[in-house]
């Protein structure tokens, strides 16, 4: 199971909190973002070229959907285990944060 720490055991808001993934789901965070990492060095040279401004588009429009899958991954993670288990354990503030990080997604 994921394992979440933070940085001191006081209930402040100002600790960094940490998640402990497993190594398949870092391995496939940390790909799509050497993906995509690839693809904005892509859109760069594209630009250096000066590739035809509707061709840029349509690969900015790539890294743009590759980041929001990236988004839905993370976040179908994120509620499997920290919400799930901070649910479990009583902490009921998690939805509130949920909440506001689904709105923040959503602008």
């Amino acid at each position: 199971m994921e394992e979440k720490t933070n940085t001191c055991t006081c209930d402040c808001t100002c600790c960094e909190r940490k998640k402990k993934r497993d190594e398949k789901e870092y391995k496939d965070l940390l790909n799509r973002l050497s993906r995509i990492e690839g693809q904005v060095r892509g859109i760069r040279g594209m630009v250096e070229n000066d590739t035809y401004c509707v061709d840029i588009l349509t690969q900015v429009a790539a890294v743009t959907a590759a980041l929001n899958s990236f988004n839905k991954v993370l976040l179908a993670n994120h509620i499997r285990t920290c919400v799930a288990e901070d649910i479990r354990s009583g902490n009921d503030e998690v939805v509130d944060e949920l909440v506001s990080t689904l709105q923040k997604l959503m602008k």
